[in-house]
């Protein structure tokens, strides 16, 4: 069978220039780059657990959460890295100001962080890091002696877990 003249042409011209191809290697470089984008955005946030039972108080501040030891309250309970320590109804019935259940758990977590260290190092040592995520409805007389035992187990650095506000200014000149 003959060859029209348009289908002649056609195959006179792919021979000469050849077929459209794709260039791989910018595309390649593209996805190299957004990998490592991705790899170095992704470790840069740190998020604390999250517990239906807790709501957060909210502020406006700023600072990102560092990984410690996390000490939950809700209405019911008190838990250290998510295990059961206390009950809230037994806390706020005992009238001593230290939780004997939270400072025996405090003082093996903080034995746990102490142990790739010599006792010097532990001596120089300010006091340990704790973030305490507390209902926003739990009373202050339980938060303060939950912050009473965390300072007598030497943790000294403690830190309040709050939700992020949007700030509800930004739209508006001042």
């Amino acid at each position: 069978m003959k060859k029209s003249y348009r289908a002649v042409r056609m195959e006179r011209h792919h021979k000469r220039f050849g077929t459209g191809g794709l260039n791989l290697v910018s595309l390649m470089d593209i996805f190299t780059i957004l990998v490592f984008f991705l790899l170095v955005n992704s470790s840069a946030v740190e998020q604390l657990p999250s517990s239906k039972a807790v709501k957060l108080p909210e502020s406006t501040a700023q600072q990102l959460p560092k990984e410690t030891v996390i000490v939950l309250v809700n209405n019911d309970h008190i838990l250290v890295q998510g295990r059961a320590i206390a009950r809230v109804a037994d806390v706020l019935a005992n009238e001593k100001l230290i939780i004997p259940e939270l400072l025996k758990e405090m003082k093996i977590q903080a034995a746990n962080s102490w142990a790739g260290l010599s006792a010097e190092e532990v001596a120089e040592d300010e006091g340990l890091d704790v973030t305490v995520m507390g209902d926003k409805t739990i009373p202050y007389k339980l938060l303060r002696k939950i912050l009473s035992t965390l300072s007598q187990a030497n943790y000294t650095n403690i830190s309040m877990a709050v939700m992020k506000r949007g700030s509800k200014d930004s739209g508006r000149a001042g």
